[in-house]
């Protein structure tokens, strides 16, 4: 399989899984879909047990507690090329602001469209953000 076979592969796998379950932080939330699409992707990924964080502010706690100020600098600590977001290819991670420091990590599909989380569907859906805080390029290994 090509390295696109195997993104586009992780990324359908990903919604397949998170597309009817509804956000519940700590257990189906942007982080633990990210963290299955990584692993998809062949990336070793260490999270905290499910549901050992319940809310946003729990959640900032844990990362803290790992020596991250945010999601972004999680990602960081990966080594993935940051890009812009307009170079991201299906399988590369985004994130979009948020309502908290937290921000909201997707997964894009391609064509400007990414699966995530929003408050308006009852779980991980097909998106088309307007306004992107980072992204990342993720290689399969």
């Amino acid at each position: 399989m090509t390295e696109i076979e195997l993104r586009v592969k992780a990324a359908q796998a990903t919604l397949d899984r998170f597309k009817s379950k509804p956000l519940k932080y700590g257990t189906n939330d942007c982080v633990r879909m990210v963290a299955m699409h990584l692993r998809k992707l062949g990336h070793r990924v260490v999270l905290p047990a499910s549901g050992a964080y319940t809310t946003v502010k729990s959640g900032l706690r844990e990362l803290k507690a790992r020596g991250f100020a945010n999601l972004a600098e999680a990602m960081d600590s990966f080594g993935f090329e940051r890009i812009a977001p307009a170079a991201a290819v299906v399988g590369d991670v985004l994130m979009l602001p948020g309502d908290s420091e937290l921000g909201s990590m997707v997964i894009a599909l391609g064509n400007g469209r990414v699966i995530g989380y929003h408050e308006d569907a009852k779980g991980a859906c097909t998106l088309q953000p307007v306004e992107y805080a980072a992204a990342w390029r993720v290689r399969v290994v």
